[in-house]
C-alpha cells in the first residue's frame, strides 16, 4: 500500500457541473443532446492569439500545431448566432448567476464585488470562437470533510464546450448543442490527503451543487479534473473522470506511473476506460486569459446578494424526509438525488410509505437485473400499480410482475394476481405446519410463496405462519 504522506502527495480537485437553465450568453435551451437532426454546418480554422500577459499559451500553440479543420454541426432548436460566433453574446444568464451565488454561500466563499467575464483561449476546436468565456463568482471558500477543512480558492461560472463527434487526420467534427450551457467550476487547494479523500471531496461538492435544484443529471453533466504531484515530480492534471467510484483507483495507477518516470514537464493526461492515463496536451498557463470586450462588468450589489436564498442541503433534507415518512435513509437520499416526486405518491395513495419507496427505488433495479429490461418506468406506471394496490386488486409481491408487463408494453392481466382470502391462507398454513413438523420457518415460507406466488403479501404470510408454528 502506498504511503501518500511519505510520497509528498499533493492533490487538488476541479469539479464541473452543468446547470439546468438556458444557455449562459443567449436564450437557447440547454438541451445538451438535441434529438433533432443538424440543419446548420460550418467549417473553421483557429489560430492562437496573445493573452493579457502579451504571450501565447503553450497549450494553445500545441493545438494550433495540429493544423486541423473544424466542422461544426448545429440544430437551430438549440443553437443560434452566438454559438456560431456570428453575433456578440447577450447579457449573462441571471438564473445561472444566482445558482452560482447560492453555491458560493454554501461553500462559505466571498462573492466578488464585480463580475468580470474573461476569454480563455481554447484551440482544440471545442469552442467555435477559439476561446471560452469564464468569470470568477466567489473566492476563499472552504469545505468541511472527514479529514479536515479544504480550501476553495475559486468558484467560476463559464460556458460548456461543444461535444466532439468524430476525428480523423485532418478534421474534427463537433456538435454545438452543448456549447454555451452554463458550467460551474469549483476548484480546491492541494489539501486532499489521499485518493479516498479526493473521492469524498468530489462527492460533497457534487451534493452541494445538486442541493440548488439546478444541476443537470445524466452522463457528462458532473465531472472532475484532478491535479496531482508527488515529491520531485511536476504537477499532472487528469481529465475525464465521470464516475466517482473510479477516482481512487485512477489516482493510485497514476502515482505508480509517476514513480516509474523522471523529469516530466507539467502536462494534462486523459483518463482512459481501463483507468490508465494518456498524454493529452501541455499544461495551460495564465497567458491564455484576456478580457471579454463584448460584455460589460456586472456589479454584485447588496440587494442582489440579499435576494439569494440559501437552499437546504440534500443531506439535511434526506434526514427530514426519512423522519417524515419513516423510510430507509438510503432510499431517502436516492429519492432526493433523482428528484422523484415521493410526496405526490405518499399523499395520494393509502399505501405504506416504506413500500412506496421500495417500489420506486428497488423494483426497477430488480427488473433490470433479473429480466434485462433497461426501459425506465414512467409516472403513470407507478400510478397504475399504487392505485390497484390501494384497491387490493393484487398483492405487493405482484408489483414486480405488473411493472415488468407495463415496461414490456403488455396490459397486465390482474386476474392472475387476484388476492387470496385470509381464511384460505390461514387454513392452508395451518395444514402445512401440521404436516411438516420440524421443517424450518424458511422452508415453510418457500412452500407458501410457491403455492400463492404474487397472490399474497409476504408480511401477512409470515405473520400467520408464526401464529401456528411451534
Amino acid at each position: 500500500m502506498l504511503d501518500y504522506k511519505k510520497l509528498g502527495f499533493k492533490c487538488g480537485l476541479e469539479v464541473h457541473t452543468q446547470l439546468n437553465t438556458n444557455k449562459l450568453f443567449c436564450h437557447c435551451p440547454s438541451l445538451v443532446n438535441d434529438p433533432n437532426k443538424p440543419d446548420i454546418v460550418i467549417k473553421r480554422r483557429l489560430r492562437s492569439s496573445e493573452g493579457e500577459s502579451g504571450k501565447k499559451d503553450i497549450a494553445a500553440e500545441f493545438e494550433e500545431s495540429k493544423n486541423k479543420t473544424f466542422i461544426y454541426e448545429a440544430c437551430s432548436t438549440s443553437s443560434c448566432l452566438v454559438e456560431l460566433d456570428e453575433t456578440p453574446p447577450y447579457s449573462i444568464n441571471l438564473e445561472a448567476l444566482k445558482t452560482a451565488t447560492q453555491v458560493c454561500k454554501l461553500l462559505n466563499a466571498t462573492v466578488v464585488e464585480e463580475l468580470i467575464v474573461m476569454r480563455k483561449i481554447v484551440l482544440d476546436g471545442s469552442n467555435v470562437s477559439g476561446f471560452q468565456r469564464t468569470a470568477i463568482v466567489g473566492r476563499n471558500g472552504y469545505l468541511e470533510t472527514s479529514k479536515g477543512k479544504i480550501k476553495i480558492p475559486t468558484i467560476y461560472l463559464e460556458e460548456e464546450a461543444a461535444k466532439k463527434i468524430k476525428e480523423d487526420n485532418n478534421t474534427v467534427t463537433y456538435r454545438l448543442d452543448r456549447l454555451g450551457v452554463p458550467l460551474l467550476e469549483i476548484g480546491t487547494s492541494p489539501d486532499l490527503k489521499d485518493p479516498e479523500h479526493v473521492k469524498e471531496a468530489a462527492s460533497l461538492i457534487g451534493m452541494i451543487v445538486k442541493s440548488t435544484g439546478k444541476a443537470k443529471g445524466g452522463i457528462g453533466s458532473f465531472r472532475q479534473d484532478v491535479n496531482i504531484s508527488i515529491k520531485n515530480h511536476k504537477r499532472i492534471e487528469l481529465k475525464g473522470f465521470q464516475d466517482l467510484k473510479s477516482i481512487p483507483k485512477v489516482i493510485e495507477i497514476e502515482i505508480q506511473r509517476q514513480l516509474s518516470t523522471k523529469n516530466e514537464k507539467p502536462h494534462v493526461r486523459k483518463v482512459e476506460p481501463n483507468l490508465t492515463t494518456s498524454f493529452l496536451r501541455p499544461l495551460p498557463g495564465a497567458s491564455r486569459l484576456y478580457p471579454e470586450t463584448d460584455l460589460e462588468t456586472i456589479p454584485i450589489t447588496e440587494e442582489f446578494l440579499e435576494s439569494i436564498e440559501i437552499p437546504e442541503l440534500i443531506t439535511e433534507r434526506a434526514i427530514n424526509f426519512e423522519k417524515k415518512y419513516n423510510i430507509n435513509p438510503q432510499h431517502a437520499r436516492e429519492i432526493l438525488r433523482k428528484n422523484i416526486p415521493f410526496d405526490y405518491y405518499a399523499e395520494k395513495y393509502k399505501v405504506e410509505p416504506k413500500f412506496i419507496a421500495h417500489l420506486l427505488i428497488e423494483t426497477p433495479k430488480e427488473i433490470k437485473s433479473r429480466f434485462n429490461i433497461k426501459k425506465e418506468p414512467k409516472k403513470e406506471d407507478f400510478d397504475f400499480i399504487l392505485e390497484n394496490l390501494e384497491k387490493q386488486n393484487f398483492s405487493r409481491e405482484a408489483s414486480i410482475e405488473v411493472l415488468k408487463d407495463l415496461l414490456e408494453g403488455i396490459t397486465p392481466d390482474l386476474s392472475k394476481y387476484s388476492t387470496v382470502s385470509l381464511d384460505e391462507i390461514e387454513a392452508f398454513i395451518k395444514d402445512l405446519v401440521e404436516k411438516n413438523k420440524g421443517v424450518s420457518i424458511g422452508g415453510l415460507m418457500g412452500d407458501i410463496m410457491k403455492k400463492y406466488r404474487a397472490k399474497i403479501d409476504g408480511q401477512l404470510a409470515i405473520k400467520v405462519l408464526k401464529k401456528y408454528y411451534k
